[in-house]
């Protein structure tokens, strides 16, 4: 368990080093998460790569630990939030403006992509 944990930190570490050596606008444990799903699916179809930590279901069984325990890691976000009360009372009327927004523009934005998505497949099968 303790090396399969030490493969998921891993694909983190080398995805945060690659994003911030290259200089990419995408966060560093994105690309890490991308890097463990490519290893994932290599191991999937290589059996070479299915030892050590990535035989069986190792990474994947440290992996539900982890989410089962995943409202732990909130804790510091808490804890941010709670050092910040002040700047939340001078600025949270815009800080509830923008989610709200955000949350409107992301909800518009889905059903536009659905309602395309849903067209171009109609027009797949009318051929």
């Amino acid at each position: 368990m303790l090396a399969s944990l030490g493969v998921i930190l891993l694909c983190q570490l080398i995805g945060e080093a690659v994003a911030r050596g290259v200089g990419l606008p995408l966060p560093g444990p994105v690309l890490g998460l991308l890097l463990l799903l490519v290893l994932l699916l290599a191991r999937d179809r290589f059996a070479l790569l299915a030892r050590g930590p990535l035989r069986e279901a190792g990474v994947e069984t440290a992996s539900k630990g982890l989410l089962a325990h995943l409202s732990l890691l909130f804790v510091p976000a808490g804890v941010g939030v709670v050092q910040e009360l002040d700047l939340l009372a001078s600025h949270g009327v815009a800080i509830v403006l923008v989610l709200a927004l955000s949350v409107i523009v992301t909800l518009l934005t889905t059903v536009l992509t659905f309602r395309l998505v849903s067209r171009l497949l109609r027009q797949q099968d009318a051929r």
